[in-house]
């Protein structure tokens, strides 16, 4: 061996700690400053999942208040409505009450009225109240009402006057006593689908509210059915059904059902085996 070569493997071997600690010193500095950008971008992370934190605990501290800020109001709509409610229940019982009062004011002005269906129109002339009552003694007869009836009212119905040919509006005469007006209608209840004035068929009635008249329309049918029957059928005032039994006994009913169902169950036993 030369002694050129000796002395490069001593300069070589001289060299070789000295690099190897510069070696390592830098993968320690390039560790180091991975560990702290990892350690920074934690950092950040953390401190963004942080804010996110507390902006949702914000949030969620927000939407509680809110909640129960809602639910107060709630609880204090349901304490008015509730309230509400009961006042309008004590109004609607209240109406109720002062609606049966009106109709039957209105019903107890009415009780000395009678009415008249199927007079031709405009054949009262200029004197209404002169003419009805003359009209009354001539179909009830004088057996019946020996002079002409006094009358406060006559009118015709508060409508418009129909045309040519049409059926003509009700009369509303207004006795001025009470038993004349009884004793009227109780000889047109006899005479039902006889009376006739010049040949024209007229009826009399009762003049009752459209209320209590709605009521009493509800029993036609019924009362039909107890006209064939024979059992004398009275309708009192307002809605009130009373029979005459084939033994004299009086019957009433407190509802159309009642009268149906007994109406039914008379058929039954009453029909031929």
């Amino acid at each position: 061996m030369s002694k050129a070569s000796k002395a490069s493997k001593k300069t070589e071997a001289d060299a070789s700690p000295t690099g190897s600690s510069t070696t390592l010193t830098s993968i320690a500095n390039m560790l180091e400053d991975h560990r702290a950008s990892i350690a920074a971008d934690f950092k950040a992370t953390f401190a963004a999942l942080e804010l996110r934190l507390d902006k949702m605990q914000t949030t969620i501290t927000e939407h509680g208040q809110r909640m129960d800020s809602l639910e107060s109001h709630a609880e204090l709509q349901d304490q008015r409505i509730q309230a509400l409610e009961e006042r309008c229940d004590a109004l609607a019982d209240h109406n109720a009450k002062l609606t049966a009062k009106t109709i039957d004011l209105e019903s107890r002005s009415r009780r000395n009225n009678i009415r008249i269906i199927g007079l031709p129109e405009s054949i009262e002339g200029p004197r209404p109240t002169s003419f009805f009552a003359e009209l009354l003694a001539k179909v009830l007869g004088d057996q019946i009402l020996q002079s002409p009836p006094e009358l406060d009212r006559a009118h015709r119905t508060l409508t418009a006057k129909p045309q040519p040919g049409s059926r003509p509006r009700p009369v509303i005469l207004r006795l001025h006593r009470y038993q004349i007006k009884e004793l009227i209608i109780r000889e047109a209840r006899k005479r039902r689908g006889k009376l006739q004035y010049q040949g024209t068929p007229i009826q009399i009635f009762e003049d009752y509210t459209p209320e209590v008249a709605s009521e009493r329309a509800k029993y036609r049918a019924v009362m039909a059915d107890l006209y064939n029957l024979a059992l004398r059928p009275a309708l009192f005032f307002p809605a009130r059904l009373q029979i005459t039994l084939e033994s004299g006994v009086k019957k009433r009913f407190s509802s159309l059902e009642e009268a149906t169902t007994f109406v039914a169950k008379y058929q039954q036993t009453s029909r031929p085996d």
